[in-house]
């Protein structure tokens, strides 16, 4: 078996991902020998697709509707049988298998899920809690696990781990620990799936029969999902389907998989065929809830005699030593959803959020005027219709709402008509000015070249520029009582790219702080298809749009054109999807550049990724925290994180970047 530290680049389990599969083979009543052919036959296919662990149905090698047959010796022998040959089979075929069957000892008959792999007999885990009620009448055949008094049991001639205290924990695949209820299990209101998450199992296997009648189907579809979500757990779940007897009850196979609410694969339901049904599990993403939420932490310390007496089986994963393609969709835009009705909800809470944020604001400071500084890009364009909206929300004319477009020395004629258009859409009060004189006088003052003329254009000219205008707009709030709105976006303070102290950088209330630059764009998009601004608003808001994002601080150059931010620091595309994943989950950069890459495939390529992932990490560790040390207020607003001082990101201003940069530099080709 391979070791995850020696695959390549291109395998997925490298990565902290890991496939898996859920099985429903046809069956017989009470005949195992056809049921075990069959599951071999789909835990060969599951092999082949590269997958770890494929777990099959309750009761699959008798079936489970076998009532009072179970009883019988003749079909106990079967079983018995069958075990012996998947036990045996196992030894070439790689995957771990999870089969449901029942198990005679001391005396009793339990309803048992057994793991096998290579060729071994690692568990066996009997059901803790059986149906008495409606068509349900376990309780005739089988014995509960609370039944049991011995911790081993022998099948095909092995002796292994007998209990519900069982952690199947991959000794090649970090974080990989499975544990196994049965059906009923997972229904009740403590179930032995959620103490097991609590010691540390991350992917939970549920084998089941379960008949299936009207709604039946998206109850289990909730129920797991909600269990993977209050779990922080992968949750796989296989339902008995064709060829259970029909006698009283109908059967429809259900297979799902889930992670941590989200439903990753679903199989056909009433299927007349064999289903394999796999997904790629983020094993990593769910360390990294589990070690950030200490509530998580302190229900495990609340239940620790119970879970320190779980039983750890250790396990070898059979990960092959070659490439594994990830097959798991990661979506470009992570800040975004790419469902359009979820997306068109996200937008509007988001908004809510903004609005709601700067009203309460200016009610707890009894202030009625705005001042905000218009430059016909996407962050103040987002920035001033929050603002327009929140004096609607209010009762308050739009006139309070002090608009400026402050043209500088490398203004463009577009951003500056697309602003004024903007103001006077919106109805609020507009106004020019033009700070290239005060600019210059600044220049001057710092005997500065470019006063004289001289094309120097650095650091100082640019900032000289930003500067001026927020100098002008935090007077001209003195003079109106009014509050200053900033206007920068998440992408800008992850990055760094923002004047700090007297520029961009500050404000009395900030709107878009935690917005980062690739949702603006769609929050922009929404307000012009949902929230009637006008026609005369909509044009300029589509003009916007598609306006190339510029500080327009330095002329153009003939050659180059006009001056592009994302020379500089990257594509924000690229770089908001870096920020997601390093602020919400702290991957290791090669981590993070695996999942850009597979994203977005066809548009960069993996050295491009490379390069703009290292920019990211000295901007975003070494040069730029000073300026997040020092936010003005601004309401968070999506779980991706924020970067105030106060909120989700505290850091130090004198990190290096040396650990991230060598990590990056070693393990990504």
């Amino acid at each position: 078996m391979a070791r995850v530290t020696e695959l390549p680049f291109d395998s997925l389990y490298r990565h902290g991902f890991a496939r898996v599969a859920v099985a429903v083979p046809r069956v017989r009543v009470a005949d195992p020998e056809f049921n075990v052919e069959h599951t071999l036959r789909l835990a060969r296919e599951a092999a082949g697709q590269g997958t770890v662990l494929t777990v099959f149905p309750e009761l699959g090698m008798s079936c489970y509707t076998a009532d009072d047959l179970f009883h019988q010796d003749a079909l106990q022998g079967a079983v018995d049988d069958a075990l012996a040959r998947v036990v045996a089979e196992s030894a070439d075929i790689d995957t771990v298998l999870v089969v449901g069957a029942p198990v005679r000892t001391q005396g009793r008959l339990f309803n048992c899920a057994v793991a096998i792999g290579g060729g071994t007999v690692l568990g066996v885990t009997p059901k803790s809690y059986l149906p008495n009620y409606r068509e349900f009448y376990e309780k005739r055949q089988f014995a509960a696990a609370r039944e049991n008094l011995a911790e081993h049991v022998t099948i095909a001639g092995q002796r292994a781990p007998f209990g519900t205290d069982l952690l199947f924990t991959a000794a090649n695949v970090d974080g990989f620990t499975f544990h196994l209820e049965i059906c009923e299990d997972g229904w009740v209101p403590l179930p032995p799936s959620g103490f097991a998450a609590l010691a540390g199992a991350t992917v939970l296997v549920n084998l089941s029969a379960s008949n299936i009648v009207v709604g039946k189907a998206d109850y289990r579809r909730e129920l797991c999902t909600a269990h993977s979500a209050r779990f922080l757990a992968a949750y796989l779940y296989s339902a008995a389907g064709h060829g259970e007897s029909t006698t009283d009850m109908a059967w429809d196979g259900q297979a799902l998989i889930c992670e941590n609410g989200d439903l990753l694969a679903e199989g056909e339901r009433f299927a007349d065929h064999p289903q394999l049904v796999t997904a790629d599990l983020d094993i990593r993403r769910l360390a990294a809830d589990r070690l950030r939420m200490t509530s998580f932490a302190d229900n495990v310390h609340d239940h620790r005699e119970r879970l320190a007496r779980m039983r750890r089986v250790e396990v070898e994963l059979p990960v092959r030593a070659g490439a594994v393609e990830l097959r798991r969709e990661i979506g470009r835009f992570p800040y975004v959803p790419a469902d359009p009705t979820a997306r068109d909800e996200r937008c509007a809470e988001v908004f809510r959020i903004q609005v709601a944020g700067l009203s309460t604001r200016l009610e707890a400071t009894g202030t009625e005027r705005v001042v905000i500084g218009v430059s016909g890009g996407l962050d103040s364009t987002l920035a001033l219709i929050v603002a327009a909206r929140t004096m609607d929300r209010l009762g308050l004319p739009r006139s309070r709402v002090l608009a400026y477009t402050m043209p500088g020395f490398a203004t463009g004629d577009r951003t500056r008509t697309d602003a004024h258009r903007l103001m006077s859409a919106l109805g609020v009060t507009a106004a020019e000015i033009d700070i290239r004189p005060s600019a210059t006088q600044m220049l001057r003052d710092l005997n500065h070249p470019a006063a004289e003329g001289i094309p120097q254009y650095d650091r100082t000219y640019e900032n000289v520029q930003a500067g001026e205008r927020t100098s002008h707009l935090f007077r001209l709030a003195n003079m109106h009582d009014a509050l200053v709105i900033g206007t920068g976006d998440l992408s800008e303070l992850a990055l760094g790219w923002c004047t700090f102290g007297v520029g961009d950088h500050m404000a009395h209330y900030s709107v878009n702080a935690s917005v980062p630059k690739t949702l603006i764009k769609y929050l922009i998009a929404w307000t012009v298809e949902t929230e009637g601004l006008g026609g005369a608003a909509d044009s300029v808001l589509r003009s916007v749009l598609e306006t190339e994002i510029s500080p327009e601080l330095i002329p153009a150059d003939g050659d180059s054109g006009p001056q592009r931010s994302e020379d500089a620091v990257g594509p924000y595309e690229l770089q908001d999807f870096h920020l997601y994943y390093l602020l919400r989950f702290g991957y290791q950069p090669s981590r993070i550049a695996y999942l850009a890459q597979h994203a977005w495939a066809g548009e960069y390529d993996l050295p491009t990724v490379k390069l703009w992932l290292a920019e990211f990490l000295r901007r975003f560790i070494q040069t730029a925290q000073f300026k997040r040390s020092t936010l003005p207020n601004a309401p968070k607003v999506g779980s991706g994180g924020s970067l105030s001082p106060r909120g989700d990101w505290r850091a130090p201003s004198d990190a290096v970047a040396t650990a991230w940069l060598a990590e990056l530099d070693r393990n990504v080709p």
